[in-house]
């Protein structure tokens, strides 16, 4: 089986019908190399914290892997290295997205999330009075995690435009020279940022990593262009791409949006259950075998590519009654949207922070909300990564 646009269009399907025949798959991956797909809840659950899974394509067998075109600087982020050098990183920024300290953006978060859907206009010609429609994406999920990861890293609001370009353009795969020049003018921004606030700091979580770099040497200059961008790209993609899933889940069918209105206490727990449903990441980050091993049963040789599939996990069947229905009140303990171990998502509690506001408020500022257009004539970008909307019209 091929993993490519078109399985990907409606990955539910399919994974169903790969968990009843067996839990591991060959496959053709989507830069077309092969690799084994993991699908079952525990193969999955357990190989995210085994450490002879690593994500360091140095283990890579070859087999005509082709990784993102990055420049030297942005190979060895987060994603891409193991401990000790990963837990080193990890534990340099770490502090900036504890639940506490994410728990102090609450107010920008709100001030943002109400900035934005004022921006969105009236209709006209013929509409209800005070009657708003939008792309929920283009409005509101995709630029708030941008601005709120721009405000925490310091970055002038004046150059927040080119990012949100760079951005846009990495969502967008199987184009390698866009890619590549994306890259490369993230690489630019970044280190002419950096030069900025090594001349005037400021209280900012890029400063205090310039500080530790500098001051401590607790990071190399390549190491600090790579968590910056790290940050900027990967929190502002998988946020965006799970506001607007929680939406449409709410409204297609509509009567969870109307549970929610009569019952917003659910909102933390439906939010787990959205999550779990249809959460922003199709497939972890690739792993490679340092050692032969044994996965659900099916022998792996040092340096094979493996896949794991959180999706496919979060709708097993053998971990969760009826998992294709959206259950509000369900307690979908241990879902793996986010990972697990190691690499269990650095940015979580400011997910979560940003998903909250934006339904809360829209539950109290849109109680009307509705889609736009049917759900069939809804798309999806062609990532095999993300479960990212490319647009999501509603009225309120």
């Amino acid at each position: 089986m091929r993993l490519d646009e078109d399985f990907f269009a409606n990955p539910y399907e399919h994974y169903a019908r790969l968990r009843a025949e067996r839990s591991v798959h060959l496959v053709t991956s989507p830069d077309g190399t092969p690799a084994w797909l993991v699908t079952h809840y525990t193969d999955v659950r357990a190989a995210l914290s085994d450490p002879r899974l690593s994500t360091n394509a140095a283990h890579s067998n070859g087999c005509g892997y082709r990784g993102l075109p990055l420049p030297p600087a942005l190979r060895n982020d987060l994603l891409h290295l193991d401990p000790p050098d990963h837990t080193r990183l990890r534990r340099l920024v770490s502090h900036a997205f504890k639940r506490r300290t994410v728990e102090s953006l609450r107010p920008l978060v709100q001030a943002r999330t109400d900035a934005l859907l004022d921006a969105l206009p009236e209709r006209s010609s013929g509409s209800r009075p005070g009657e708003r429609r939008g792309d929920l994406m283009a409005s509101l999920a995709l630029p708030l995690p941008l601005l709120v990861v721009c405000d925490l890293l310091g970055v002038p609001e004046e150059e927040r435009g080119r990012i949100a370009r760079w951005t846009d353009t990495l969502l967008i795969p199987g184009h390698p020279a866009a890619t590549a020049a994306a890259m490369q003018d993230a690489e630019r921004q970044l280190r002419d940022l950096i030069a900025r606030k090594r001349r005037r700091p400021g209280p900012d979580l890029l400063s205090g990593l310039i500080e530790a770099r500098d001051a401590e040497g607790r990071l190399s200059e390549d190491e600090l262009v790579s968590v910056a961008f790290l940050i900027l790209a990967a929190g502002h993609e998988t946020t965006a791409s799970f506001i607007c899933n929680a939406v449409l889940a709410l409204l297609d069918p509509r009567l969870h949006w109307e549970r929610l209105l009569h019952h917003p206490e659910l909102l933390p727990v439906a939010i787990e259950e959205l999550l779990r449903f249809d959460g922003p990441l199709s497939l972890a980050i690739r792993r490679f075998a340092t050692e032969d091993m044994t996965i659900g049963g099916v022998r792996v040789r040092a340096g094979d590519s493996v896949l794991l599939s959180l999706a496919s996990a979060n709708r097993d069947e053998a971990q969760y009654p009826c998992p294709d229905e959206v259950r509000l009140e369900r307690m979908p303990q241990g879902h793996l949207a986010f990972g697990r171990g190691t690499h269990l998502c650095l940015g979580i509690p400011l997910a979560r922070l940003q998903t909250e506001t934006v339904l809360a408020t829209l539950l109290r500022r849109a109680p009307k909300l509705e889609l736009a257009v049917r759900r069939e004539e809804l798309t999806w970008r062609p990532s095999h990564r993300t479960r990212h909307l490319t647009a999501l019209p509603v009225t309120f």
